[in-house]
């Protein structure tokens, strides 16, 4: 047990408003820090870090979730066989931390947060794809750009070997045919190490009935994909014959298609969104069973419930909530612009397709309202609604933007009379469709105008 402690250290921490340091040995059941008196006798409830390891990464990463004010907080790593002593030196150094000898040791045993999630960022910002060895034209060719991966933040993930989080409109084209459908993208690496892209289409239902690579569902598993979109269990899949390779298997919400991950390869963290997991959850966890945890903290700060369970198709934890609050999120990942070759009967040019495309507002006259009339706007891309939006002003420029079908201000009364049905005192008694950009009844439209009033007098 000795030998066993002087390969491990411990955690001090001082927060702001207490005189003394206290060993840190995890996080209740809050998720607020949970610490113990540096005494000798207590090294068993101890958070201990192994001198060859390095878990601080999760503990920091768990703690500046937690925390607003992180900098209230600092930490000391001290050996744990030497805890008692060691914390006893630092308190009286702690009283005067600027006299030099003073500061020399507290720096040397000081730990910092940042320092950790700073290698923890930077990890996520290497994407693990050179994108110098990717086919883009054969990207292209189904009518996606990697301006429209970017700007609909799908190219992120796929540059790290994920599917694109939603759904994108491709184009594939024969001599003689066109078909247009959604599909999930993700870039796959051929013989050449170069990159492909795969493309998962969205399939009317999942395929339950046909056994999967050597294993047949059972009711139960049937039943458990199709209300939660998990198996619930590890199953055995055999991709080389003889061999069986356990995984999870999950089902693709956006494309209904059955996806697996190697069991072998998922992690599992000891804390979720602020959340201890004790054995027992950790354990159903990892035999493929749903876990209901409470009181997990969103990077909002808001506190939420929810079922967790491994998703195959995220590679991780997945969240599954009551039934209107997946309604949202699926009709949100759902959400991709397809842009149109022509708009309201009106042909786009290649430059404003791309300007959209880059998320870019342009101006199109010549559009028809609902009368056959001509009028013009400005138009956008509305990515949160998944829609273009339609402007009477220009929305970049302008303070207050405008509501669905907004013509400019030339267009505005026509469009309204003519597609909305409006009227006005001038335009009342109006029968015939306004032209391009009128705002009042011409001459012979008011003489009509004077017969029916007429008509209806006598």
């Amino acid at each position: 047990m000795e030998q066993k402690l002087k390969d491990q250290d411990v955690l001090l921490v001082k927060e702001k408003n207490e005189s003394k340091l206290k060993a840190v040995s995890g996080f209740g059941e809050d998720g607020k820090l949970k610490t113990e008196l540096p005494k000798q006798t207590n090294t068993a409830s101890f958070l201990k870090i192994d001198r060859h390891g390095n878990p601080l990464e999760n503990f920091f990463t768990n703690f500046q979730r937690q925390y607003k004010n992180p900098t209230d907080f600092k930490f000391f790593r001290v050996p744990a066989n030497l805890v008692e002593k060691t914390a006893t030196v630092l308190d009286k150094m702690l009283k005067s931390p600027e006299t030099p000898s003073n500061k020399e040791m507290l720096d040397k045993h000081e730990v910092k947060p940042e320092q950790f999630l700073k290698k923890e960022e930077k990890k996520q910002d290497v994407p693990l794809i050179d994108e110098s060895k990717i086919d883009w034209k054969q990207l292209e060719q189904l009518g996606v750009s990697k301006d429209f991966l970017k700007n609909t933040k799908n190219l992120d993930a796929m540059l790290n070997y994920q599917k694109s989080p939603g759904l994108i409109p491709i184009t594939l084209k024969t001599d003689d045919l066109t078909i247009r459908t959604d599909a999930r993208l993700a870039f796959r690496k051929d013989a050449d190490d170069n990159f492909k892209v795969a493309v998962h289409a969205v399939r009317n239902k999942p395929e339950l009935n046909r056994p999967y690579f050597g294993v047949t569902l059972t009711d139960e598993d049937k039943n458990n994909l199709l209300k939660t979109g998990n198996t619930g269990r590890i199953i055995q899949a055999q991709y080389k014959e003889g061999v069986s390779t356990p995984v999870f298997l999950s089902i693709d919400k956006l494309t209904n298609e059955l996806v697996a991950a190697r069991a072998d390869k998922i992690k599992f963290p000891d804390t979720i969104k602020g959340v201890q997991l004790d054995e027992t959850q950790k354990k159903e966890l990892a035999e493929g069973k749903s876990v209901f945890v409470e009181g997990m903290t969103a990077k909002s700060g808001k506190e939420f419930n929810a079922h967790l369970q491994i998703d195959a198709d995220k590679r991780g934890i997945g969240f599954r909530f009551d039934q209107q609050q997946q309604q949202g999120q699926k009709a949100n990942e759902q959400r991709q612009v397809r842009i149109p070759n022509s708009l309201l009967g009106k042909e786009l040019t290649q430059e404003q397709q791309q300007k959209l495309e880059k998320r870019e507002t342009i101006y199109v006259t010549g559009m028809k309202d609902k009368k056959g009339e001509d009028f013009n706007a400005y138009i956008k891309v509305n990515d949160e609604k998944g829609k273009l939006d339609f402007y009477k002003w220009n929305p970049d420029k302008a303070q207050a933007k405008g509501a669905e079908v907004i013509p400019d201000n030339k267009s505005k009364t026509q469009v309204a009379v003519n597609s909305e049905g409006k009227t006005n005192e001038a335009t009342k008694d109006v029968k015939e469709p306004l032209k391009k950009e009128q705002v009042k009844p011409s001459e012979q439209q008011q003489t009509t105008k004077r017969h029916r009033s007429k008509s209806h007098s006598m």
